[in-house]
């Protein structure tokens, strides 16, 4: 694939920009790569874990170990990694419904949640469909104040009401925010406990796992959740999610996952457990080439004129990359150059169209070896103004390369 020569001296000037920030994410994908080493060999992993179990899967060691292995690198006390989780939207759906009864209250700390909740929570959908809000589930919200959490908000809605479930969505969905970083999760945690004790702290830690060296848990929060075919699955895993946090979050989680007094105890994985584990093991390292891509990406677009976010020097805490194209020609355009830019597919044309879950119209662009994986590269957005699409993944940073300059390519023509 050529690219014109003002794109190419574009990408020349972006990688020697980001030399010292490449060095950075190498630096953070070696700790997090000794660490899931280190848990490798305390759980003495061996090919034995990787057989297939049917039925109902009774001691499937496989399974049982790498919830603990997860559990360690999470910094926790028990985790749940489970092919039969389809979504990330369906891991973060039993941990709500696990921890929340009728009458209880949920309030989302970071503004409104990512629009597949919504019809979770209750907040839109047909009544009697099975929302918390048909359990009796209350909902409030507190949004965000100067791009940051407002915690004085949280800590006085803690002092007046008692509030089960305090969630908070670390990555920006399809708002136009920044992402939390680690250590301001870590702040709300100490808000929480120290004002409201029995209150759970559940984060939504999709697109954010091991772009840093800690994990929300390892902070505190009582349970986070995510999918694996976005980062946790190094691009390995084939489908999945998971659940980590402290033993009593997960344990009533897993009796949502399965049925009460079973829990995580079975489920067989039918010959999935290579597929979860190497996933884990590449995890830190397919994480840093999304990052590389996603810096790479602020920087060509920002040359060309258009307005990032993070900006192309700034240090992340998800692998999501934005870009205001400003009309829906423009939305278009940029998805179809990743499309044409992917291993698969490259030859379909993406459309907007009404996806379920989302309130409006939806574009996508994934060119993808896994179908729906976040984890290689893709763009998205809702047409909607501003119109802004939303970058994530590359395997590799090549690749990722690639197709940002085919994005960047075709949008230049519009």
């Amino acid at each position: 694939m050529r690219f014109p020569e003002y794109l190419m001296n574009i990408a020349a000037d972006a990688d020697r920009a980001l030399a010292d920030i490449f060095a950075e994410i190498d630096e953070i994908s070696f700790y997090n790569t000794d660490r899931i080493i280190d848990a490798f060999r305390e759980h003495r992993v061996s090919d034995a874990m990787f057989g297939a179990t049917s039925g109902y899967g009774y001691d499937d060691k496989g399974r049982d170990t790498l919830d603990l292995i997860w559990a360690d690198v999470f910094g926790c006390e028990a985790a749940l990694v489970r092919q039969s989780i389809v979504s990330g939207t369906h891991a973060l759906a039993i941990g709500l419904y696990g921890l929340l009864r009728p009458g209880d209250t949920m309030v989302s700390v970071a503004g409104k949640p990512y629009d597949t909740l919504d019809e979770v929570i209750g907040i839109c959908g047909t009544p009697g469909n099975g929302s918390l809000s048909d359990f009796g589930v209350k909902y409030k919200q507190i949004e965000m104040k100067d791009g940051r959490l407002d915690l004085p908000a949280v800590r006085e809605l803690l002092t007046k009401e008692k509030i089960k479930v305090v969630f908070v969505q670390r990555s920006k969905g399809y708002l136009n925010r920044r992402t939390l970083t680690v250590a301001e999760i870590g702040e709300l945690v100490k808000v929480v406990k120290e004002v409201s004790p029995e209150s759970f702290v559940y984060v939504d830690n999709c697109y954010g796992e091991f772009v840093d060296k800690l994990e929300p848990t390892a902070l505190g929060a009582d349970l986070a959740a995510g999918s694996l075919i976005k980062n946790a699955g190094g691009g390995m895993a084939e489908t999945g999610g998971y659940l980590a946090g402290s033993r009593r979050a997960v344990e009533l989680a897993s009796y949502r996952l399965t049925s009460v007094g079973v829990g995580g105890e079975v489920g067989c994985t039918l010959g999935l457990n290579k597929s979860l584990y190497k996933g884990l093991f590449y995890a830190p390292h397919t994480t840093a080439q999304a990052l590389k891509t996603a810096h790479f990406a602020a920087y060509v677009f920002s040359a060309l004129g258009y307005e990032t976010e993070p900006a192309w020097n700034e240090k992340r805490s998800d692998i999501i990359q934005t870009v205001l194209t400003k009309s829906p020609e423009g939305l278009c355009a940029l998805c179809r150059g990743i499309q044409y830019g992917s291993p698969v597919d490259s030859y379909v044309t993406p459309e907007p169209w009404d996806m379920p879950g989302y309130n409006d119209q939806v574009i996508m662009a994934a060119g993808n070896f896994t179908q729906g994986s976040s984890i290689e590269l893709s763009a998205d957005g809702p047409l909607h103004a501003p119109y802004t699409a939303f970058l994530q993944g590359g395997l590799t940073y090549e690749a990722g390369k690639i197709g940002i300059l085919s994005a960047a390519r075709e949008l230049t023509k519009n």
